[in-house]
């Protein structure tokens, strides 16, 4: 069955949004299965930029259905904002192009008020958490205290539901010697406005999906941040509190083992990450100003949805094969390769050392990477811009050659190569 899915293969930020609008024209649905308003996708078509934080991205192009899955957290507000936007984009958002789980957990300004006062009780542990009620909000799903989307099919009890939560949450608070009190009943008002908007998009995307792929139909599924911010996989504690591997996208769509024939990695060609915790390869001098850029630009690396300067530095490789091993990847995606051009010296990690022996996978995953020095190989750089090539053969040879150390060093091939952030940016091999 014609499931693909596109997943970051770093700490996200890698530019799914742009490949997923480029796999998007053949697809017949596109989905989000995982993350919360957290997330952020970037998608350039022409002098028009879409910025989404829960919408899929593929949803730009109109023939595209559109699902939100019950993997996901969501804030309704943020959503109906979002759809507010893309339809004085030009763009068509209305209940027979738009489907929400009804499984999807609901974020509210308790949940977005614990994220801070947690984040800020940690003190010198903060995680670096975006502060939007992401965490909080899969806690109470997972101690099945949350509020869930199909819950607003039934206004009354929904309002009498959110009043509760709200007055829970305020205990809560004062637990923490917090401030305060949220007003319950001006939120439980709200939140039933809400569910009146949001009520007619909301169905069983599972059951919807089983469907698509039985018909011999398409689906592209994309998640939210990356590998290795993943809940059980990533760089913990300093991970996001969903699952955005491949794995994920059955489990957040409501769909079997064997759905997936496709499992696209993104990959940015450098490393970059937002927030606390490990980073191996980073870079701290005027090279690290060079690849961040000054935030001037759409594309530059601060934080879609945060705007927070990224951390940056050289491509991990040793993060990738580890990347590709947990999600099943079978081809990879490599974008800004661009923002490489003009380095005269480019460097890539294949291994670690920890005192005189040198590991090409990591011992123990990602959580504790203190202690371990990179490994480098290096590769000379090209000066010529790249961004106008729309071929392999075009390429500069040392811009190929790039690629394919990272082919060899994966053992997967790259099949699309973006090199800007315009839609038309894209070598595909």
């Amino acid at each position: 069955m014609p499931l693909s899915i596109v997943v970051g293969a770093q700490w996200g930020d890698e530019g799914k949004g742009r490949i997923v609008d480029l796999l998007a024209v053949e697809a017949d649905m596109v989905a989000r299965y995982s993350g919360g308003d957290n997330a952020g996708h970037t998608v350039s078509v022409g002098d028009k930029i879409f910025k989404l934080h829960l919408l899929p991205s593929g949803i730009i192009h109109p023939h595209a259905l559109g699902l939100l899955g019950n993997g996901m957290v969501i804030n309704p507000e943020v959503l109906i904002n979002e759809m507010d936007k893309v339809r004085q984009s030009g763009i068509l958002i209305n209940p027979d192009r738009i489907k929400i789980s009804h499984a999807a957990h609901l974020i509210t300004p308790g949940h977005i008020a614990l994220d801070a006062a947690l984040e800020q009780a940690r003190g010198d542990q903060m995680i670096g958490t975006t502060k939007r009620g992401i965490g909080p909000a899969y806690t109470a799903k997972v101690t099945r205290s949350g509020l869930r989307m199909e819950q607003m099919l039934n206004p009354e009890k929904f309002e009498s539901a959110v009043r509760d939560h709200i007055r829970d949450v305020n205990s809560q608070l004062k637990n923490l010697n917090c401030m305060g009190n949220l007003d319950a009943d001006k939120i439980a008002q709200e939140y039933r406005a809400y569910a009146d908007i949001l009520a007619p998009y909301i169905t069983e995307v599972g059951l919807l999906a089983y469907k698509t792929l039985e018909q011999g139909k398409s689906i592209l599924a994309e998640g939210a941040q990356g590998t290795l911010l993943d809940l059980d996989h990533g760089t913990y504690p300093y991970v996001t509190s969903s699952t955005p591997t491949a794995p994920g996208a059955l489990v957040g769509l409501g769909l079997g083992v064997g759905a997936a024939d496709r499992v696209i990695g993104v990959v940015k060609a450098f490393q970059a990450r937002v927030g606390e915790g490990p980073f191996p390869t980073e870079l701290f001098d005027d090279l690290a100003l060079r690849l961040r850029g000054t935030g001037a630009n759409d594309w530059d690396e601060f934080g879609t949805t945060t705007g927070r300067p990224r951390r940056v530095g050289w491509l991990d490789l040793v993060l990738l094969r580890y990347a590709c091993r947990i999600n099943g990847i079978t081809e990879l995606a490599i974008t800004k390769l661009d923002i490489l051009s003009g380095l005269k010296s480019l460097k890539i990690c294949s291994g670690y050392r920890v005192r005189e022996e040198v590991y090409p996978d990591l011992p123990l995953g990602p959580a504790d990477l203190l202690g371990y020095e990179p490994v480098y190989e290096e590769i000379p750089g090209w000066e010529e811009d790249i961004s106008g090539i729309r071929s392999w053969d075009d390429l500069t040879e040392r811009a190929q050659n790039y690629i394919n150390q990272i082919e060899e060093l994966t053992g997967l091939p790259v099949k699309i190569i973006s090199v800007g952030p315009e839609r038309s940016q894209v070598i595909i091999r």
